[in-house]
């Protein structure tokens, strides 16, 4: 195997722990959106729904850029869990201001995984993943950004 090669494995295999993270976010996002109660039902639920729809939208984009690179990508749910670093939150009942803190972290542990892959894109000249990279980290910095201000005090 050539350097550019070994290049464009690292490449794949940052890909797959991002859609593997990708995929643990967005479940926990819609469990959030399925079970938020309180006096911001509304806005939560609906924002919650948001940004699920807009993490399913890059899965496909980050497993084509895979694909693209001559390599496979995940098979099945086992292989989501033994790729993911974002944790699942299995408890009955969370408080709405803990599930916008838990979803902040989450969403900025898949910022820094999404620069980690950036880097390793520019170094294997992947121009094409390297701009993707920067629209999800975006993204993902957005809705960072969005649960921050929606969780601060008056």
């Amino acid at each position: 195997m050539t350097t550019g090669d070994n290049a464009k494995k690292a490449v794949a295999e940052a890909l797959n722990e991002v859609l593997a993270d990708s995929f643990a976010l967005y479940l926990k996002t819609k469990n959030f959106h399925w079970h938020v109660s309180g006096p911001h039902f509304r806005d939560y639920h609906l924002m919650f729904d948001e940004h699920a729809a807009q993490i399913l939208a890059i899965t496909d984009q980050i497993a084509e850029r895979v694909r693209k690179n001559g390599h496979r990508t995940l098979t099945s749910i086992g292989d989501i869990s033994r790729r993911q670093s974002i944790s699942d939150n299995d408890d009955a009942k969370v408080a709405a201001v803990d599930m916008l803190d838990e979803l902040r972290s989450d969403n900025l542990k898949l910022v820094a995984k999404l620069r980690e892959t950036k880097e390793l894109a520019a170094e294997a000249g992947d121009n094409a993943t390297d701009g993707m990279l920067d629209d999800w980290t975006d993204q993902a910095e957005e809705r960072a950004w969005f649960l921050l201000e929606i969780a601060q005090k008056d």
